[in-house]
This record gives structure tokens, sequence and C-alpha cells, in this order.
């Protein structure tokens, strides 16, 4: 009883009679149901009238010649054959142009006029039942008297001379171009806005929240299960979680329950996933938005999408929001004036009152996502509105193997598929990578019409997944071909006899991607910390494709501009970041806050002559290193060029075969996990693929 009583003081869920709310027979609390709100709301007139009389009018402007009878056009000259018979009663010419011919009663009755005597409806037809044209009011009446001075026998005919406005087909043209422009109008903001005044009208509702509400009736099939490789970022979810379910639990300790949680990673690592499983987990409400529906072109309108968002969520609490992409209105403030946008500033504040204001709404949990963490607001980020920072990095090996557990459940495998090898080929992969390898190798053996995905099929999509498509059908010209051959056995053969290197795996010269014509790639160590030999032993192997150049052709290529690349950041992050250089010492001019936003450097211009001194010497130190190594293995690198050009694609046993064993290859028991990324020298004569080692350790 006390702990019921507990839970109704928080969350004002457990009181049958006020919410309609009772208890199932196993005991279970029934979900609250949420009262309609009153009429007053709805649209006061409904607009399906509005198209209902535009209907009725047209096909009353269609139908109004019905009532005037069946008019045939005539001739003078049949009019004149009617007249001789004497079936003519009366004419009448208007406008003097047309004139309107009445029968007589017993020519009505002859069989040959029976198409005219009757009006559409089955009603007799008084007349007019005839039209012609005539050339003008004195010509008429010139031909009436001359027909009278030749037919003296027969009866005159009664004929009247009028002029007639047709007033009701002006005013119906204009009424159905009203009818059809408001029609339009109708139509595209029922299109737009889901109905002029309606619940989706954009016009009257901008200002509403856009997020998606997925209630406690709505089965999410998403659970804790599907998401593997976060074990600790599941065990910090699913404590919010069970909060959610069992608040009593937790009150009774006088624990209070989180305002909110912070999601940070990489791109790619299942934060969203984990939001997701929340959903299906919690059977609570859940709103999900993502941070750049709140901006808008008009002002106010983030602030006032906040506001409806957080009242609705107070309505259906207990319940979830989920923000994702938080960081388009989380940015800090007032930094750099140069990019200050008020709007996303009022958005934001807006929604820091609402998450911990002068209100305190209680039962309302917001979880964000973001991978720029250092770009928002301290305030954002302070407890009592994100109370909890949740990491989710990239999956170590373990995790990866879960991972493709996961994902290799709906893959019909083969038997030589192992989870554990696909894990160790795949460093620094995250969740979202994993899943679109899977899908690949599916994609790879159905193109090759197997009855199922074999090892090989995950080997040809990493490879894709790292290089790019394969293109053996690109023209290269032999000498050109040969420059590559020469290239990557330089990298292979540093990585081969260097203690530091990273383990090779495979080097080709078949080109790959958009500008790839070669690469070379490494399994890394699962490390988290690197030693100076370390870092030098990589920018020797990475120097290693140049310095081959350089011995073999006395000339160097365009080919090594991925190279370079790698190792000016290597080497400018060691002297810069890192305090390696000896005549800097332990400094570190590494920004992490970034507040500068490199209009101003925190050292002096002769430092940075000095900096950039100290990486010019690293660079031509390893390069020299690396000249120094491929000149005592020549004949290794020779011989390893040549069987690059046979075969184009070689691996470690190739290696093996050919120079031995590698001197610094770790114990069989030793476990290799991975470091950050895999490393890949690629290489272009023109614009090589761009993959980039991280310094960082």
């Amino acid at each position: 009883m006390e702990s019921q009583n507990l839970n109704q003081g928080i969350y004002r869920t457990l009181n049958a009679e006020a919410n309609g709310s009772g208890s199932t027979p196993d005991g279970k609390p029934k979900p609250r149901r949420i009262p309609r709100k009153p009429n007053s709301e709805d649209p006061k007139f409904n607009y399906v009238w509005v198209y209902v009389l535009l209907g009725a009018l047209i096909l009353f402007t269609l139908g109004a010649g019905n009532f005037q009878g069946n008019l045939e056009e005539t001739s003078m000259s049949s009019l004149q054959t009617m007249m001789e018979k004497g079936e003519v009663k009366s004419i009448i010419v208007y406008n003097k142009e047309n004139a309107e011919v009445f029968l007589t009663d017993s020519a009505l009755k002859q069989k040959k006029y029976e198409k005219v005597a009757k009006l559409r409806f089955g009603m007799a037809n008084k007349g007019p039942h005839f039209i012609l044209s005539v050339p003008s009011n004195d010509a008429f009446n010139q031909f009436m008297v001359e027909f009278g001075k030749t037919h003296p026998e027969l009866k005159p005919i009664d004929v009247q001379y009028t002029t007639r406005s047709d007033w009701f087909s002006g005013i119906m043209g204009w009424l159905i171009m009203i009818a059809f422009f408001v029609g339009i109008w109708f139509f595209i903001m029922k299109r737009v806005g889901g109905g002029m005044g309606g619940p989706g009208s954009q016009i009257f509702n901008i200002g509403k929240s856009k997020a998606i509400l997925f209630d406690r009736d709505e089965k999410i099939n998403i659970t804790f299960d599907d998401v593997a490789g976060l074990d600790e970022a599941k065990v910090e979810v699913q404590e919010i979680v069970s909060f959610l379910k069992h608040p009593e639990k937790y009150a009774l300790l006088g624990g209070k329950i989180p305002k909110g949680a912070l999601l940070v990673g990489p791109p790619g690592t299942g934060k969203t996933l984990i939001a997701k499983a929340m959903a299906g987990e919690a059977k609570v409400p859940f709103f999900s938005i993502s941070g750049s529906d709140f901006v808008e072109m008009f002002v106010g309108v983030g602030a006032s999408r906040v506001r409806d968002l957080f009242r609705q969520a107070r309505d259906k609490a207990p319940c979830i929001i989920f923000i994702d992409e938080i960081d388009a209105i989380g940015r800090a403030r007032g930094k750099n004036m140069m990019s200050s946008n008020d709007e996303r500033e009022n958005t934001l504040n807006q929604l820091l009152v609402e998450m911990d204001g002068f209100s305190g709404d209680k039962g309302v949990i917001i979880v964000a996502a973001t991978n720029r963490q250092d770009v928002l607001d301290s305030a954002l980020l302070r407890p009592g509105r994100f109370d909890r920072v949740i990491s989710i990095d990239e999956p170590d090996l373990v995790g990866r193997e879960q991972i493709f557990r996961v994902h290799l459940k709906t893959i019909k495998i083969g038997p030589d598929v192992d989870a554990h090898k696909l894990a160790l080929q795949t460093p620094g992969f995250a969740g979202a990578d994993i899943a679109n390898i899977c899908n690949e190798a599916a994609l790879i053996a159905a193109r090759k019409d197997k009855k199922q995905v074999e090892f090989q099929d995950f080997n040809d999509a990493i490879d894709r997944s790292i290089g790019g498509l394969e293109k053996k059908n690109k023209l290269i010209l032999p000498e050109e071909k040969k420059i590559i051959a020469y290239h990557e056995a330089g990298h292979a053969i540093c990585g081969w006899f260097l203690e530091h290197a990273h383990p090779l795996v495979k080097v080709s010269i078949v080109p790959r991607g958009v500008a790839a014509l070669g690469y070379a790639q490494y399994l890394p160590k699962e490390k988290y910390l690197s030693t100076v030999e370390e870092m030098n032993d990589r920018m020797c192997m990475t120097l290693g494709g140049r310095a081959a150049e350089r011995l073999i052709f006395d000339k160097i290529s365009t080919g090594a501009q991925n190279d370079l690349d790698r190792v000016t950041r290597t080497a400018y992050a060691m002297v810069a970041v890192y305090g390696m250089s000896e005549k800097l010492g332990n400094v570190s001019f590494y920004d992490m806050s970034q507040e500068n936003n490199g209009f101003v450097k925190p050292y002096s211009d002769e430092t940075a002559k000095t900096i950039d001194d100290e990486a010019r010497n690293i660079i031509e130190g390893q390069y020299k290193r690396a000249q120094q190594l491929l000149t005592e293995k020549r004949h290794e690198l020779e011989q390893l060029a040549q069987e690059l050009l046979t075969k184009e694609v070689l691996f470690k046993e190739d290696l093996v075969r050919l120079m031995g064993e590698r001197p610094f290859d770790p114990p069989a028991d030793f476990t290799d996990v991975v470091e950050v990324a895999p490393k890949i020298d690629s290489d272009n004569l023109d614009s090589p693929l761009s993959t980039v080692e991280n310094p960082v350790a």
C-alpha cells in the first residue's frame, strides 16, 4: 500500500477512478487512457460540404439548358417549307441575328416532329422548337412580306422582334470560374497542410511539434536483444527503463528518476538503435524528433515547438522524448558572434527551461544523441538536464563478433563463415559498417548465383568497403603499372621488416574505387596508446612507396600524395600535440575546445617555425630510413614487385613463401585487437583515395 501511494505521488497514474484505469486479472495496472479533448478544438466547419456545393453548382449549370427543350437548328428554306404546310404558329426574332420557331399543335403530333415535341424529362415542349440564324431584322421582315404575298391563302404568322440579354450565362460563367479557383486553393492547402484549419494545417499549426509518437499500444519490434556490442551503454539505459517500469522500487529508497541521458559516439555506432530499443522495452509513450525539426525560417517557431512537445509529453507522462542530432539546436551560445543565430539560441533557451526550469516536470525523460559533444552548450550538459553522458564507442573485437552474429542470423551462410574471423578482419568498423558488409556479402553471393554466402564473399565485401569497387577493366599503361607494383612492394617490404609496423593482410595493384590504383591492407593491433618508436615505424612504412620509386626508377610520381598527407599529419601531431619533440619539450598546442576557431594560434611565429622544422626533420629522417632499408632488401623488393605484376594480389602467405616468416610476428597464442581503423595505403598518380591514419592515441 505504501509503494502504491508513492507511485501515485510520482506519476498520478494509479488513480483508477480519475483516469479510467483499473487492474487486469493478473493484478497489473492497465495503461492510463488520456481523456479526449473537448470538441471545441475540432474544426467548426466541415469542408466536405464545400466540394459538394461546388459539384452541385457545376451540375446545375450543365443541366440548365435541359429545361429549354430540344432545340434543333433549321434553315430559311426549311422554314419556308414548314410555313407553306401551315406548321408554323409564330416566330420570335431576337438580337437581330437569331429566330425561334414555334410549331402548331397539329404539327407537333406528326411523327417527324416527335423529337422536338417532348422535353428530355418527358414533358410537352411548348416551344421554341427550332432556331435559325437571320441576316437582320429588315431582311427577315422582307422575307415574311414576300411570303405573305405569294401565299395569300395561308393564315398570317405572328412575327415578333425583341432584344435579349443573357445575364444568367454571364453570371454562371463568373461563378464557375470563381468556384474553380476556390477549389484549387482548397486542394493545395489540403495537400500542403492537411486541410485548411484542420489539425494538420501548416499555416495554423506551424508552431506545433513535429515529433512522432509511439504510444503504449504500438508495438516496436526492436529490443535490447537486437543491440550487440554495447554492453556498458545497455546497462546505463536499462536502468532508466527499469525506473519507468517500476518507479516504486526506487522511490522507496529516495532515488529520483534521471532527467536525461545523452548518447555520444561516432556515426554508425548504434545511438539511434539504443533509443529504439528503449522504446521497445519501456512500454511507455515515446516521442521521436530530430534536432533540425525545431529549426524554421519563422521567428519563434522553434521555441513554440519545444513548448508544444513538452506539453504533449506532460499529458502522456511517464514517457521518453528522443532528440536525434541534438547539436542542430544545442550548440554553445555566444562563442562566435559571426555565426550566431538568435532563433536557434531562443530554441535552445526554451529547451533548457523545459528540461529543468521552474516547473520541474516529473516523469518526462529526455534521451538525445550526437556525435559532436564538443560543440554543445555547457548548460545543456549539466546534471539536472542530462544527468548521464553515455559514451558509445566503436566496438572492440568481442563487440564486433557479437554484432556479426546478430546480422548473420538473417543470412544463409556457408559452413566456412566464422564470426570471430570476420571480427578480426574488420578493426575499427562500427555497427553500421558491419551491417553494410553483411548485406554486401549477400549481394555478391547472389550476383555469383550461389546458394549460400561463403567466407570469400565476406572478404570481397570487406575489400569493397575499404578500397571501393574493383575495376579490373581500367586501362593502365605498362610503365605506370610497374611503378604502382614497386610502390606497393616498397610499403610491404618496410612493413615486413619493421618491428612496430602493422601486420600485413594483403597487397594489391588492382584499381579500386574512384581513384585508387593500388593499396596495401594492414591489421592494426588493438591499442589505445602509441609510443614514439611505433609512430616512427609507421611513418617509415608509409614512406616506403616513394622511397622504392626513387630507388628503382630514380624519379618520383604523384602516387604518394596520400602517403605524404598521412605522415605530415602524424609528424605535426607528434610535435605540436603530443610533446614528442626535444626542441619544444613537453608542450601541447592542441585546442580541444576549439574556442579559437582557427583565428588565433596559441604560439608565436618563432614557435611556428620551430614546429615546421621539427616536423620536416622527422619526416625526412624516416624517409632516409626507408631508403636504407629498401637498399638492404633490394632483392626481396624486386622479387615481390615481379610477383605483384604477375598475380596482381598477394596475401600474407605469399610474402611468407617469398621472404620467410616475419621476424616480429607475435606468438601463435597472442590475440590481436584493434587500434583505431584499418590502415590502407591507396595510391593514384593523380588524385589518390584518401584513407588518413588517425594519429591521436
